[in-house]
């Protein structure tokens, strides 16, 4: 029984959720289930924006520390990603990237596991990057040439390796000596060092 007497002592906590419509109530648990929600997510996008901070925080030490480390051998640059775009930029300004875009073809040729596929990827690259006057020729020399043609009759994952490995010795001795002395690349170097050294100022 609800208590609604005048001078009732007890009418402040009587007018309490026992006294409430049921429709009152049911608003009133929505708003804390709302609530909750609204918390909860606050809570974890803190989490998550800390995360994503200290993530990116982690991949500029880690590109600071790759663009130093293309300088110390063709190796290192083309085991990075960044370095492999970095210096395709460059093949651009000198209308040579065509020699990496057939290095990193016959880098996934190598990793294609289907005879079919084999067949048809090996007449494509060579098509494209290798044969005479092809769109996108390479500078290989006319035996190596005719070495990798003959190597399409039954081709395998290794029928390019000796073109491949002919381009690869033209880009390190011609083109990645060039590259380290660019513009470009000496204004990364710069700042990786000056990231780097603002790193260890603040510890």
């Amino acid at each position: 029984m609800s208590c609604w007497m005048p001078g009732c002592p007890a009418l402040s906590m009587c007018r309490g959720l026992a006294a409430l419509p049921v429709a009152c109530l049911e608003r009133a648990k929505d708003l804390k289930t709302r609530l909750g929600i609204l918390l909860h997510k606050s809570e974890l996008g803190h989490k998550i924006g800390s995360s994503s901070k200290l993530q990116l925080g982690s991949r500029r030490r880690d590109s600071s520390r790759d663009v130093l480390e293309w300088r110390e051998s063709f190796d290192q640059l083309l085991k990075s990603k960044s370095g492999v775009n970095a210096f395709h930029t460059f093949l651009k300004t000198e209308f040579s990237e065509e020699n990496l875009d057939f290095w990193l073809a016959c880098e996934d040729f190598k990793k294609t596991r289907s005879k079919t596929k084999l067949a048809s990827k090996a007449n494509r690259i060579f098509e494209e990057f290798v044969q005479n006057e092809a769109p996108r020729e390479v500078n290989i020399d006319h035996e190596t040439r005719e070495i990798t043609r003959k190597n399409l009759s039954g081709a395998t994952s290794a029928c390019f390796n000796e073109a491949q490995a002919k381009t690869r010795t033209l880009m390190e001795k011609d083109s990645y000596p060039r590259f380290l002395k660019s513009a470009s690349y000496q204004d990364m170097t710069r700042q990786a060092t000056a990231r780097g050294t603002s790193k260890r100022s603040h510890t």
